[in-house]
């Protein structure tokens, strides 16, 4: 087991600035045009690929980097560039985590590479959970696959919505029902292969922030898939459902939904990390429009007024980003999260987010409500981390239930 440690090795440090230098040089520039345009930016994602950090040998390295702040540290780096583009960069890896979680070998080997493409080709995969009416409740989900044992062939309908590359993804991951009568328990996850009939994008959707990540509904209508893009092979699917039904015996339908729950946290710290690196670009450009910007014949940093929200701004960071790596090496250790630690980690970043980026704004007063100053778009961006991978109203519940040990509604 890694010890728990706040100091990053020189193989670490040697990662982070190459990060940092990407995400200076490469998505920095080109940040505005894309939130502008609001389109996937094609050309960035195909530098990342050029360079290594589109891969899926990437992720893997920091994801079994054994101290558990590989992913965090990458994270930040790059949404520290900006939001919206990093998003575009690792949204594939959503999809890829979840064919390395439940796929054989075989699956993995076959679909992954084809979620990538190459430096010359890239291309993306999306990973279709959320429902119109099924987001946090995850147990409401809707979406159904049926097997068709005649022709070893899996039926599936449902819509999907708020899917990174959803629509336009080469791969897409879907989660669909299998077993209502087991809730969360019923689930499985498909390979929906590229060009699969019956697959359509529905409404993409114009955003508030992280506007250069695609974002959209995903259609399945009589969607057919062969029975070995079932994750994890029928086999193993009717041996875990077995055993869910006699645990369900045993069990109330609250507990099965409060274990699909916990399966969000470990995932949780990667999001606090994403805002921890917008939070950390938005004090940055305040701390420097407030150590040049002279009123009254001085700069305003030497205002207390400022200076105090500076102070306040650099130690919720700070506590954000120490929360984030003591549960990312948590998770990768295998400490289990009795105080709920990933979510606890996940709400203090991603509500420190909103409150630096809007302090950034009020610093830089009127400059920092226009679009002249890259505040404006990270306040905008920010907004998203207290939504995705459970709101905070979601965290703070999961975080009392373990206090409490209470079915807290």
């Amino acid at each position: 087991m890694a010890e728990f440690t706040m100091e990053l090795n020189d193989e670490q440090k040697e990662v982070r600035d190459w990060l940092h230098g990407f995400a200076a040089d490469v998505i920095r520039p080109a940040a505005a045009e894309w939130d502008e345009r609001e389109e996937t930016p094609w050309p960035v994602i195909q530098e990342a690929a050029k360079v290594g950090i589109y891969s899926l040998d990437f992720y893997a390295q920091q994801y079994f980097d054994p101290t558990g702040l590989g992913i965090p540290m990458a994270m930040e780096e790059l949404f520290w560039g900006d939001a919206g583009i990093a998003l575009s960069i690792v949204g594939t890896g959503l999809a890829a985590v979840g064919v390395l979680a439940n796929g054989t070998e075989e699956q993995i080997g076959t679909w992954i590479p084809q979620m990538y493409g190459d430096a010359n080709d890239v291309k993306v995969a999306a990973f279709c959970s959320s429902e119109p009416d099924a987001g946090s409740d995850v147990a409401s989900m809707r979406t159904r696959a049926v097997y068709d044992e005649a022709k070893d062939e899996w039926v599936i309908n449902g819509t999907k919505t708020w899917a990174t590359n959803g629509g336009i993804a080469n791969v897409h991951v879907v989660v669909a029902v299998v077993d209502p009568e087991l809730g969360s328990k019923g689930h499985a996850s498909f390979i929906v292969p590229p060009g699969t009939p019956g697959l359509s994008q529905g409404q993409k959707f114009k955003k508030h922030g992280i506007r250069a990540s695609h974002t959209a509904e995903v259609v399945l209508e009589n969607v057919r898939v062969p029975g070995s893009c079932l994750l994890g092979g029928k086999e193993k699917l009717d041996e875990r459902l077995a055993r869910a039904r006699e645990r369900a015996k045993a069990s109330s339908g609250e507990r099965l939904k409060n274990a699909a729950m916990a399966t969000f946290e470990a995932s949780r710290p990667a999001v606090g990390a994403m805002a921890v690196g917008t939070a950390r670009a938005a004090y940055e450009v305040a701390l420097d429009y407030a150590t040049t910007r002279e009123q009254f014949g001085r700069p305003i940093i030497d205002n207390q007024g400022v200076a105090f929200q500076l102070a306040d701004m650099r130690t919720q960071i700070d506590a954000a980003r120490l929360l984030v790596w003591r549960a990312s090496w948590m998770a990768v250790n295998g400490k289990p999260f009795t105080a709920a630690e990933g979510s606890m980690s996940k709400l203090f970043a991603s509500e420190t987010a909103k409150k630096v980026t809007a302090q950034a704004i009020q610093i830089l007063g009127g400059n920092g409500y226009t679009r002249e100053y890259p505040v404006e778009r990270m306040h905008r961006d920010s907004a998203i981390y207290t939504i995705f991978e459970g709101t905070s109203e979601i965290q703070r519940l999961v975080i009392a239930r373990t206090l409490s040990g209470m079915p807290i509604r």
